[in-house]
């Protein structure tokens, strides 16, 4: 066997890199799902970034009272495109965060887990193929 299963270990650390991102992602949602606190937020202006292609990409910043009295102002990590209805500025949402860091919140109906799936699912699909033909390339010789 040559160098050319080198190449294979490209689609191998890609896929373990996406899986690596989406689980940790999914779990840190499901433990703020498990244990965070909701609060009524009120959206207080959008953060707009653009990418390398153009793209506008709006985020949310949101501001709400936690139960112990402490005022949290924090931008959602996920941008969309568009500003989706219910979510302009001064509308009211429903923000689940974390007690001990509140820094940690997603916003309702915003907040996706889509994203870390698909990571998953890209990940896998890099991972198992590239496990594959390695297996079948070491087993042939």
């Amino acid at each position: 066997m040559e160098r050319e299963w080198l190449f294979l270990l490209i689609p191998l650390l890609i896929g373990v890199s996406f899986l690596g991102v989406a689980v940790y992602g999914l779990r840190r949602a499901s433990a703020l799902r498990r244990s965070g606190l909701t609060a009524v937020g009120r959206v207080v202006r959008h953060e707009t970034r653009r990418d390398d292609d153009g793209g506008k990409y709006h985020h949310p910043v949101v501001a709400w009272t936690t139960r112990d009295g402490g005022e949290c102002t924090y931008r959602s990590t996920f941008g969309r495109g568009t500003v989706l209805p219910g979510f302009g500025i001064g509308s009211s949402v429903t923000v689940l965060y974390d007690a001990e860091n509140p820094h940690r919140f997603e916003v309702r109906g915003w907040d996706s887990k889509t994203f870390y799936l698909v990571f998953a699912g890209v990940g896998a699909v890099l991972t198992a193929g590239a496990l594959s033909v390695l297996l079948v390339l070491l087993f042939t010789l």
